[in-house]
């Protein structure tokens, strides 16, 4: 059954179709802000840089033997990113492990002075973990989350009501 009555439908075949559009108000739900953030770590040579978007999903204090080798120190706090938002540029050489929970981590470091940049696992596909010292940026977040506490150092300790302790 046509809306129009008899007769203007035959008098409308051939002549341009005229459609009327009427826009109505859609309630959009109040989405959180997109943080588009861009920061700058580098390599003690300033030869590699990672430029990272956005807020890291987490940062990570992780007292684990690997992590305590590879860093130096007596703990690796790393923030992970999605790896759509990373770009590394410069340099690179790789390298691949093992790591004591099973996994494989191939990690990414400057091919002239060493240090590592970057670094995945294969247990977090489609996130890169940075170093946070390579941002140099006293104002990054804190670690929400500090890892493999059975093997931290006793005098070490990663405080705050938000961290989730891990071990």
């Amino acid at each position: 059954m046509s809306a129009l009555p008899p007769g203007d439908i035959d008098a409308m075949r051939g002549k341009p179709l005229r459609r009327t559009l009427i826009a109505k108000p859609v309630a959009v739900p109040d989405a959180p802000p997109v943080d588009t953030t861009r920061r700058l770590a580098t390599c003690r040579c300033g030869s590699v840089r990672a430029i990272c978007t956005g807020a890291p999903l987490r940062v990570l204090a992780n007292h684990s033997p690997d992590s305590q080798r590879r860093s130096g120190s007596a703990f690796a706090v790393d923030a992970r990113f999605a790896q759509d938002r990373v770009s590394l540029d410069g340099p690179t050489s790789r390298w691949s492990a093992l790591e004591g929970d099973g996994t494989r981590t191939t990690y990414r470091f400057c091919a002239t002075c060493g240090s590592t940049l970057a670094y995945t696992n294969d247990a977090r596909p489609g996130e890169v973990a940075i170093p946070v010292g390579a941002f140099a940026d006293p104002a990054f977040p804190p670690p929400t989350v500090s890892d493999w506490e059975q093997t931290r150092q006793p005098w070490a300790a990663i405080t705050g009501d938000a961290v989730e302790h891990r071990d």
